[in-house]
């Protein structure tokens, strides 16, 4: 899930997590929606679902040692304190760590060990779906790379579905099978990750790629000519507006006849389905931008 500051990123994670009441509709995990459970489906819904947070440092309470951290979710589902003891050195094993550490605290760990504990923490409970916020950019570039290799290494060893959050997309590209690229608060492209790269329909979709660095010089520095500039500042989420809500930023409507303009301001596009690629847009067009 992808998409700048104010996208609703967040808020859909609120949702998601039944942090926050949706204004509308209804969130569904697993086949059934997540808001009004009663107090055991929803404490059986936490276990199915875990969350990874942005800044391990903040998410990990430094007067705790993290053998009590990572197991602290199986202990409000209710296992036994023996249990969960014999837990914590197997869970700290699993992410590369090592399980003779459970009595030390977070601050004897560095940045990305840190994260690994948060990670041990949310697979405590054996989850189904783990829902990472962000949890490589609060991290230096040199230990990035191996978080995100544990992350793909644990999605083919346990069979877990995440759901990773980010504004970088080079690391969505790295990780991610499907993308959902939002703007305001909805939708704007979601297809497999190879298409939406390599082929984005969305102007906003293609703008984003074209800010993503390339790591060869004389392609990026051929490719700044090319570069999307998006003219002016997403507006307002609170504003209701009829129509296409970027159609004031994007390079497409200024270039359209006058009445393919008017079907801009009227009409809604429709959301993208969730099958193959595609675009709420009224004239999607494929760029490459890569």
């Amino acid at each position: 899930l992808v998409g700048e500051s104010g996208s609703g990123k967040s808020t859909t994670l609120f949702e998601l997590l039944e942090l926050k009441r949706p204004e509308s509709g209804t969130v569904d995990l697993f086949g059934e929606p997540v808001g009004g459970l009663d107090a055991a489906r929803r404490r059986a819904l936490r276990r199915r679902v875990q969350i990874v947070f942005q800044d391990p440092m903040a998410s990990l309470d430094p007067r705790m040692p993290v053998g009590d951290i990572v197991t602290e979710p199986l202990r409000a589902q209710g296992a036994g304190r023996a249990a969960a003891a014999r837990r914590g050195p197997e869970l700290l094993e699993l992410v590369g760590l090592d399980p003779a550490h459970t009595e030390r605290y977070p601050h004897e760990f560095s940045g990305g060990q840190r994260q690994r504990i948060g990670i041990a923490r949310a697979l405590s409970v054996a989850p189904e779906l783990l829902v990472l916020d962000e949890p490589v950019s609060a991290l230096d570039v040199s230990v990035q790379a191996g978080v995100l290799n544990l992350l793909r290494r644990l999605k083919a060893e346990l069979g877990l579905a995440y759901l990773f959050v980010s504004h970088d997309l080079s690391v969505v590209r790295h990780i991610a099978d499907r993308v959902s690229v939002m703007y305001l608060g909805r939708t704007v492209e979601s297809g497999p990750v190879a298409d939406v790269f390599e082929r984005p329909l969305h102007p906003y979709t293609q703008a984003l790629l074209s800010a993503v660095p390339l790591p060869d010089p004389p392609r990026e520095r051929a490719r700044r000519r090319q570069r999307i500039l998006l003219a002016g500042d997403p507006p307002s989420p609170t504003e209701r507006s009829a129509g296409c809500r970027f159609r004031e930023r994007c390079f497409v409507y200024a270039g359209l006849e006058e009445t393919d303009r008017a079907r801009c301001e009227r009409e809604v596009p429709g959301a993208p389905g969730s099958g193959k690629q595609g675009a709420a847009c009224h004239f999607p067009r494929v760029r490459a931008t890569l």
